[in-house]
């Protein structure tokens, strides 16, 4: 079964060592931070400190909970991760610190290297049903419950569709956020 629950995936340190991370899938499966081609992962932020930097990786992250933190890009630019399920895309080579809006919160990360694939993460947030093409490599239930063919996602649950494609249901109030990866073709 290829159903992922967060609470059974183990808290491992950041890259840099200065937050946690929970590993919801990688591809190629079992591989490591140097060679995965693409990953997702759901992170703990409890601290201002650095993001770890990625060379040749595209980065999206969400916020899931709590009140969110202002990120500052190395060019000067800032964005406020304050809106739950809201997207937000950046290079993993930019260093990146986060200033704390008001505690600790949890986001929703996919990496993607950037020579090998690319992809996005779009929100699904309309009830019934969803289309599940061969682009589509994780859905992970934010909020409600997510109906696939091999079971029932609730919250924290993820899905991969592995060689699969058809459809998923999204019942009332429920929110996924999907993680689309396709091929370069090198």
């Amino acid at each position: 079964m290829s159903i992922v629950r967060l609470r059974d995936c183990r808290a491992t340190p950041w890259k840099n060592g200065m937050g946690r991370t929970r590993e919801l899938a990688a591809y190629p499966e079992g591989a490591g931070m140097e060679d995965f081609i693409w990953r997702v992962s759901v992170a703990e932020v409890d601290s201002a400190a650095p993001f770890s930097a990625f060379a040749g990786i595209d980065r999206y992250i969400a916020l899931l909970q709590g009140a969110g933190f202002t990120m500052t890009l190395d060019d000067g630019s800032t964005h406020a991760l304050t809106t739950p399920f809201s997207p937000f895309a950046f290079p993993g080579e930019a260093q990146v610190t986060v200033n704390l809006l008001g505690g600790p919160t949890r986001d929703f990360n996919l990496m993607l290297r950037r020579e090998r694939v690319r992809g996005e993460l779009v929100v699904w947030d309309v009830p019934g049903r969803q289309v599940v093409d061969d682009a589509v490599a994780l859905i992970y239930c934010a909020q409600g419950h997510v109906d696939t063919a091999e079971g029932r996602l609730q919250p924290g649950d993820a899905w991969l569709p592995i060689r699969s494609v058809g459809r998923v249901t999204l019942d009332s109030g429920t929110l996924a956020l999907v993680a689309r990866v396709e091929s370069r073709g090198n």
